[in-house]
């Protein structure tokens, strides 16, 4: 296990992994583009070899890209056309920079259910592998369960990696949004049972990053609120049962 951080990328990706030198971060997690925009602008090739060499120097490794915010697999179908593209150049961006995979938020269902977006949902992450370098992992995050989003259970995400069939996709657990979902990872037995729960629905060989957050929110309240480690609801001997 290594532990990281997100980090800023300003100012060129091999700025990252020297901000993640300077907190000690073994591992980390950046944006290739602003996370609340569409716009994507190419990194160059003098800007990703920087990057490549300084990871390797440094040995901070594996880097994680988490694509914009606006990505929604249970949107309009221009909505999804637009996701599709975005994935495809973060997933590009990925390989290009020797980066593990993507990770990325599936949207919304808008309250009409998993069922009815569903096989939009998976031809999107179908056309999306199809189109990018097998070398990348594509991560789902799964979801607080606020305003209906896609994958707050473990089986709903399970059921969209079946369908898609891709040993390219992975996913990442965050233990705001897991504990927000209903699923307390805070107590030694819980998080058993929890885990369990995740290998049966998903499978543990599929877990690939923890994002590590506290919640601001009391236990299965659907909500997704961040809090820093030790200051919210799940704490700080939530998190020493964690690790």
């Amino acid at each position: 296990m290594k532990l990281g951080a997100h980090v800023s990328a300003s100012g060129g990706p091999a700025r990252a992994i020297d901000r993640a030198v300077e907190i000690g971060a073994e591992a980390i997690q950046i944006f290739a583009s602003s996370p609340r925009a569409w716009a994507f602008r190419p990194i160059s090739e003098d800007r990703l070899l920087e990057f490549r060499q300084r990871s390797e120097e440094t040995g901070v490794s594996p880097t994680f890209l988490h694509g914009t915010y606006l990505v929604n697999l249970g949107g309009t179908p221009e909505l999804v056309e637009k996701s599709i593209v975005s994935l495809v150049q973060q997933m590009n961006a990925a390989s290009q920079l020797g980066a593990a995979g993507v990770i990325f938020h599936s949207g919304s269902h808008k309250g009409a259910g998993l069922d009815a977006v569903f096989d939009q949902a998976t031809d999107a992450l179908q056309r999306v592998l199809s189109e990018c370098p097998p070398d990348v992992w594509l991560i789902i995050e799964n979801s607080a369960g606020m305003g209906d989003h896609i994958g707050a259970s473990f089986g709903e995400i399970g059921r969209i990696i079946r369908a898609v069939d891709s040993p390219q996709v992975k996913v990442c657990l965050d233990t705001e949004h897991t504990f927000a979902a209903g699923y307390d990872l805070t107590h030694p037995d819980r998080i058993e049972e929890v885990l369990e729960e995740f290998d049966r629905e998903i499978g543990l060989s599929r877990l690939v990053v923890v994002h590590a957050n506290d919640a601001k929110v009391e236990l299965g309240s659907g909500i997704d609120r961040h809090e820093n480690i030790g200051e919210g609801h799940m704490g700080l001997e939530g998190f020493e049962v964690i690790m």
